[in-house]
């Protein structure tokens, strides 16, 4: 018997009179062996499941460190608009020699003087107000307990109902609420005050550094798109300030009717009220009207209920002739947008923003409006597009009537 050399395998020695001499057959591999290879993990494949979870991950990364600064953007976003509305009166004052970052101090402390003035007043107003009613509470239940007596002969006792009032399960868990929330409204009035010094710093530095911004952003494009950019620029200071300023006008016509009117009514406080109606109404988006008529027809009822009444029924009208008069021959020269898109701006600003999209929605709207008037190329129309569907049938008619007569004829 041969010796079996130590190096030969059991494949050699299971088959030995392979045609190779080898192990292995020189035809086609055996089933087992691309069995084997198919199971084998492909090379490739844990570099594309590493690359996939690194890319997850940063995607992950990204969507936190966004909703982390997402109240950062939207500030510095406000701040923006902010520095655009008030890019012109800067502009005009540094062109007379005045250092721009002094000239921006000085329309900011403008804006701060005026707006403290305006919560100072309309502070000391309401001060005043609500201890006259909470003074005179039970006057005024006496005299609409005595009022609807007369005009409705019911047996009201005023006594009565301010005991059931004051002692109404209502009241007491309202201020077990109120003093409940005390921490709450301390925290949103702080949080409130830091977001509201934020956009002004960042609309401070927007403004004073206006044209160095611009030249840091067009300085990493094109000569062809700087032009574009800084022309998008343009509009959007032009438009900005425009909505700005047809506010400013509409806000002083409403202060001075209603101002007017609250003289007539001998309602007290009269300036003061007549500030709070114009700078609210036009001022705060879509529900801004309703918000500044609130006030005068509440203090209106410390003179009569028809005073209050009558508030109610200038404000509608007022309204009514501030939307279809006033408010398209002032905006037709600052910012033309037509109402329904206007409205439409401000609820989608609401929600996609909140509060904050409601108020810059107008503006930013009025800007891509005029961006887009300014790129888009518009055609001449075919006056027979403007002819009324009644002349365009009759002359089918006429054409169709001549033309059975001609085959008549013929």
């Amino acid at each position: 018997m041969p010796d079996r050399d130590e190096t030969q395998t059991p494949d050699d020695l299971a088959a030995p009179d392979r045609p190779d001499g080898g192990g292995r057959p020189a035809g086609p591999q055996a089933p087992d062996d691309r069995d084997r290879r198919h199971r084998e993990m492909p090379s490739w494949l844990p570099k594309a499941l590493a690359v996939a979870l690194a890319l997850y991950g940063c995607f992950l990364l990204a969507e936190w460190a966004f909703h982390q600064l997402l109240g950062l953007l939207l500030n510095v976003l406000v701040a923006w608009f902010v520095a655009l509305a008030v890019e012109p009166a800067v502009e005009r004052m540094s062109a007379r020699g005045m250092r721009r970052g002094l000239a921006t101090a000085l329309v900011f402390l403008g804006v701060l003087v005026f707006f403290g003035g305006f919560l100072a007043l309309l502070g000391s107003v309401l001060a005043d107000q609500v201890r006259e009613l909470v003074e005179n509470f039970p006057t005024y239940i006496d005299s609409v307990v005595v009022w609807l007596n007369d005009r409705f002969d019911t047996k009201l006792d005023a006594d009565k109902l301010q005991a059931d009032f004051l002692s109404s399960d209502w009241v007491r868990n309202y201020l077990q609420d109120s003093a409940d929330n005390v921490w709450t409204v301390s925290t949103a009035v702080i949080g409130g005050l830091f977001r509201l010094l934020t956009i002004t710093l960042f609309a401070f530095y927007f403004a004073a550094d206006g044209p160095r911004l611009r030249r840091a952003l067009c300085s990493v494009l094109p000569p062809a798109r700087q032009a574009e950019v800084l022309r998008a620029w343009e509009i959007a200071v032009t438009k900005t300030g425009g909505y700005l300023y047809s506010r400013g006008v509409m806000a002083v016509i409403s202060g001075a009717a209603h101002y007017i009117l609250f003289l007539i009514l001998g309602m007290p406080y009269a300036p003061a009220l007549a500030i709070w109606v114009g700078v609210i109404s036009q001022f705060v988006p879509t529900v801004g009207t309703y918000l500044a008529g609130a006030l005068p027809m509440l203090l209106a009822f410390t003179v009569s209920p028809w005073a209050a009444v009558w508030v109610l029924g200038f404000v509608i009208v007022y309204q009514q002739f501030e939307n279809y008069m006033l408010q398209p021959k002032i905006t037709s020269k600052t910012v033309d947008v037509h109402p329904a898109v206007a409205f439409g701006s401000v609820i989608a600003g609401a929600a996609l923003m909140g509060a904050i999209g409601a108020l810059i929605a107008i503006p930013a709207t009025a800007t891509l409006q005029g961006f887009l008037g300014a790129y888009v190329t518009r055609y001449e129309v075919d006056p027979e597009a403007h002819t009324p569907s009644r002349r365009r049938g009759s002359r089918l008619l006429r054409w169709a009537r001549e033309s059975l007569g001609r085959r008549r004829d013929g």
